[in-house]
C-alpha cells in the first residue's frame, strides 16, 4: 500500500503509457489538465497548466490515473471514508503510542525516517505544534539526525510584536530547550506580500491567504538559515474537531461527519497552505498528524469522546490533550497542553486580520460589491477582503478552470457550510476567523466582555490545569543561529 506524502508520474517507456498518483489526503499539491489536441498535462502548480490546457482541475487525493484506462481510481479508501459512526472506546495510551510511531518525524522512536538535511519544527505555542516539538525533542538524542545536525532541536515561530503565539511559543521552547528562532513581521509587511502569496499558493480563499502570508514570510527566513525541512502540526484540528465551532456540534453523529468532511477537504485548505507557502522557498513541510495509520486510529474512536463538554472540563481536542497528560514525565506545561485553540491567522496577532480588512476596504468600493455577483458568478465574494483577493487571483489565473479549483461556501471559524447551521447567530457573523465563534473564543469579535459560554470555556481550561498560576511571560531576543547543510 502506498504511504507517505507524494505526487508522481510513472512512465512506461515501452509503450509511453503512464500512471499518476497523489498521496492519501493531498499533503502535496497536484493538478491535471487536458489540451485541445488530446494531450494530458500534470503539474504541481496551476501556473504550469493555465497556458496550455483547455481545462484543468485538482488531481483528487488518494487516487490513481491510468492513461491506459483513461480515468481515476481511488486507491485510498479507509473505513472512516464512509462516515459511518465508529464505536471503539477511547484509550489515551493507544492514541499516544500511535502518534509517537508516526513515520514523518525523524526522531520518533518507531518507524524512524532518517533525514539527510537540516530540519526543525514550526512552533506556534498551540497544542499541536507544541506536541510535535516535544516528541521530536524527547527522542532526538542518539539518532542519525542528531549526529548529523546536532542534538538540540531548532524551533521557529512568526508573529506580530506581542502576539499570543510568540509568547506561548517562547515559553514552550524554553521548556523543551530548543534553539528558538522568533521572527517578527508588521501588518504592512504582510500586506506587501499578499500578491506574491496568492501567486504561489494559487487560491483566493480568505482564511488560507490570511494564514499563508505569515507562513510564507517565515519560510523565507527559515530557508535563509540553511534549514531544508520543517515539521508542522496541520491536520489535528480536522481529526479531533479542534476548531472552536465544534463546541456547538449538536450530537456525536454530526461531529464525526464534520471531521470526515474536514479531512477530505484538507488538500484545498491547510495542506495547500503548508505545502505551497514553504515550497515557494524550497522548504519541505512534513505533517505527522496526517500519517495514514494515525488517522485510522484517531478516526476509529467513538466521537462521543471527542465531543466538547466544558461543564465536564472537556475542551476542544480533549482526547489528544489527555493522551499526553503525563504527570510523571510531562510533555508540556499544563497550561500549554490545555491552551484554547487559536487559529494560526489569529495567533500571529489579532491586528493582522483587522489590518487586512482595513486595507481591502481602501481598494474595494461599495459599488464593486453591489456588482460582485455579475463579475464573479462562481463563489461570489461577500466581503471586501474576499473581493480584493479574488481580483488579484483573477489577474494571475484568469481561466474559469482556475477559479473552480478553489472551494467556497459560508464558513464560521473554518467550518463547512453545513456546520454553520449549528448556531443560528452565526449566519449573521460569517467569517473564517476563530474569533467569529461567538460565545466560545475568549476574544470573540462581538464578545469581548465575555459571554457566559466563553467564561465557561475559560473556567473549564483553568480547571484542567488544576488552578496553577501561569508563569510570567518575559520578552527575550531570538537566537540567531544558522544551520549549514
Amino acid at each position: 500500500m502506498l504511504d507517505g506524502m507524494f505526487s508522481f508520474v510513472l512512465l512506461d517507456t515501452r509503450d509511453n503509457s503512464f500512471i499518476v498518483a497523489r498521496d492519501a489526503v493531498g499533503i502535496t499539491s497536484l493538478y491535471i489538465g487536458w489540451g485541445l489536441d488530446g494531450s494530458i498535462w500534470i503539474s504541481s502548480e496551476l501556473k504550469g497548466l493555465n497556458d496550455d490546457c483547455e481545462h484543468f482541475q485538482c488531481f483528487p487525493p488518494g487516487h490513481l490515473y491510468s492513461s491506459k484506462n483513461g480515468g481515476f481510481r481511488r486507491w485510498y479508501n479507509p473505513i472512516w471514508f464512509s462516515e459511518a459512526i465508529p464505536s471503539s472506546p477511547y484509550d489515551p495510551l493507544v492514541l499516544r503510542r500511535a502518534f509517537e510511531n508516526v513515520k514523518a518525524i525523524p526522531s520518533f522512536p518507531s518507524k524512524r525516517l532518517m533525514t539527510d538535511v537540516p530540519f526543525g519544527v514550526l512552533l506556534s505555542g498551540g497544542l499541536d505544534s507544541s506536541l510535535v516539538a516535544s516528541i521530536t525533542a524527547r527522542h532526538l538524542a542518539g539518532t542519525k539526525a542528531a549526529k548529523q545536525w546536532g542534538s538540540q532541536l531548532h524551533s521557529f515561530c512568526v508573529g506580530l510584536e506581542g502576539s499570543p503565539d510568540l509568547k506561548a511559543a517562547r515559553e514552550v521552547a524554553d521548556y523543551l530547550g530548543t534553539v528558538h528562532h522568533e521572527f517578527h513581521f508588521t501588518v504592512q509587511d504582510g500586506i506587501d506580500a499578499i500578491e506574491d502569496v496568492i501567486y504561489h499558493i494559487e487560491t483566493y480563499d480568505v482564511t488560507t491567504i490570511r494564514a499563508s502570508t505569515p507562513m510564507f514570510l517565515m519560510s523565507r527566513k527559515i530557508k535563509a538559515l540553511g534549514v531544508k525541512m520543517v515539521i508542522s502540526g496541520e491536520g489535528s484540528d480536522e481529526i479531533f474537531g479542534g476548531y472552536l465551532y465544534f463546541h456547538k456540534a449538536p450530537n456525536k453523529e454530526e461531529f464525526h461527519r464534520e471531521t470526515c468532511h474536514k479531512i477530505k477537504a484538507l488538500h484545498q485548505y491547510d495542506c495547500l497552505r503548508a505545502n505551497k507557502s514553504t515550497s515557494a522557498w524550497g522548504l519541505e513541510a512534513r505533517v505527522p498528524f496526517l500519517d495514514k495509520d494515525f488517522i485510522n486510529v484517531a478516526m476509529a474512536i467513538d466521537p462521543q469522546w471527542k465531543m466538547i463538554r466544558p461543564e465536564e472540563g472537556r475542551i476542544e481536542k480533549w482526547v489528544l490533550r489527555k493522551a499526553f497528560d503525563d504527570e510523571d514525565h510531562p510533555y508540556l506545561p499544563k497550561h500549554i497542553l490545555y491552551r484554547q485553540k487559536e487559529q494560526f491567522s489569529d495567533g500571529v496577532g489579532y491586528s493582522w486580520i483587522d489590518g487586512l480588512k482595513a486595507h481591502a476596504a481602501l481598494h474595494v468600493t461599495d459599488k464593486m460589491m453591489q456588482n460582485a455577483e455579475f463579475i464573479f458568478p462562481h463563489n461570489t465574494p461577500n466581503t471586501k477582503e474576499a473581493y480584493y483577493y479574488r481580483m488579484i487571483f483573477e489577474r494571475f489565473f484568469p481561466q474559469n478552470s482556475a477559479s473552480l479549483t478553489v472551494p467556497g461556501g459560508a464558513s464560521v471559524a473554518c467550518s463547512t457550510a453545513k456546520a454553520v447551521e449549528w448556531d443560528a447567530s452565526w449566519s449573521n457573523n460569517l467569517d473564517p476567523s476563530g474569533r467569529a465563534a461567538l460565545g466560545v473564543h475568549l476574544s470573540a469579535y462581538a464578545d469581548t466582555g465575555g459571554s457566559a459560554a466563553a467564561q465557561a470555556a475559560k473556567v473549564s481550561s483553568s480547571k484542567m490545569i488544576n488552578n496553577n498560576v501561569l508563569p510570567r511571560m518575559m520578552e527575550v531576543s531570538a537566537k540567531e543561529v544558522a544551520i549549514h547543510g
